[in-house]
């Protein structure tokens, strides 16, 4: 048996838990920006949530990253 991680485990977080950022609903997919709380799923009422990992700051870094550090473009 292994003790190796795994790169494709995700973690679900429960609604009423903590988060800051964006979140997709487990049971399907209707995303959320989240500042304080996580909520039950307006559109399923699912209660299970996984941190998105599209977000406009990572979209950004990305870009930036692709460009270059010296590329000198404003994001």
């Amino acid at each position: 048996m292994r003790d190796e991680p795994h790169d494709d485990f995700v973690e679900f977080v429960a609604a009423g838990a903590p988060g800051k950022g964006q979140y997709r609903c487990a049971g399907c997919g209707y995303g959320v920006t989240v500042h304080d709380e996580l909520p039950t799923c307006p559109m399923c009422s699912g209660t299970s949530w996984e941190l998105s990992a599209r977000t406009p700051l990572g979209t950004a870094r990305n870009l930036q990253a692709s460009r270059g550090a010296d590329s000198g473009a404003v994001l």
